[in-house]
């Protein structure tokens, strides 16, 4: 995809793959965390991130949007890690970049929409670190195992084999639907 080595010299390109990947990268940073701030700011740091990068995307490895995938991971990843240094050190940094109540009020909507993933996450917490990655990056993003792989840095093979388990592991440790009336009754009786 010669457009996306385009994006860090040309505006036009950058504008295009922008337009077509802010909804996804949206999603992808509201599902990981639930301050409308901190999502716009991750959300900006992904693309600054993307045209700093974009000379190492290698077609032959997967989709511009998995390797896109791939980069929102790292900053996310990043912004944890640094959250995780200031919590040891007691140290609080405040500043925020200025929205509007426009942008507030979007980014609270779009995070109230993804909260049932958030939810959906912090059951996922029980998972060992490997099978979770394969299992978000699927379930909730959207992308093939052969892409999880590529954004993990592992072979197809093991990503479908991890997403095997998770998905056994999480099925295995979840109460059974509730398809009828007569479940719901017979749950009250017992």
């Amino acid at each position: 995809m010669a457009e996306l080595l385009e994006i860090g010299r040309d505006p036009a390109a950058f504008e295009a793959f922008y337009r077509e990947h802010i909804e996804k990268v949206q999603r992808f940073v509201a599902r990981r965390v639930d301050d409308p701030f901190l999502a716009a700011d991750l959300t900006a740091e992904v693309f600054l991130a993307a045209i700093d990068s974009a000379h190492s995307y290698r077609p032959g490895r997967g989709t511009p949007t998995g390797w896109l995938y791939g980069v929102a991971q790292n900053v996310v990843s990043s912004e944890r890690r640094r959250q995780a240094r200031e919590l040891r050190a007691n140290q609080r940094v405040s500043g925020r970049r200025l929205l509007t109540p426009d942008d507030v009020s979007r980014l609270e909507e779009r995070i109230d929409a993804e909260e049932g993933a958030r939810t959906l996450l912090r059951a996922m917490d029980e998972l060992p670190d490997g099978e979770r990655a394969v299992l978000e990056l699927v379930a909730l993003d959207g992308i093939s195992p052969q892409e999880a792989a590529q954004v993990l840095g592992i072979r197809a093979a093991t990503a479908r084999v991890r997403l095997h388990r998770a998905r056994t592991r999480l099925r295995d440790g979840m109460p059974p639907p509730i398809t009828s009336l007569a479940d719901i009754t017979s749950e009250a009786t017992s």
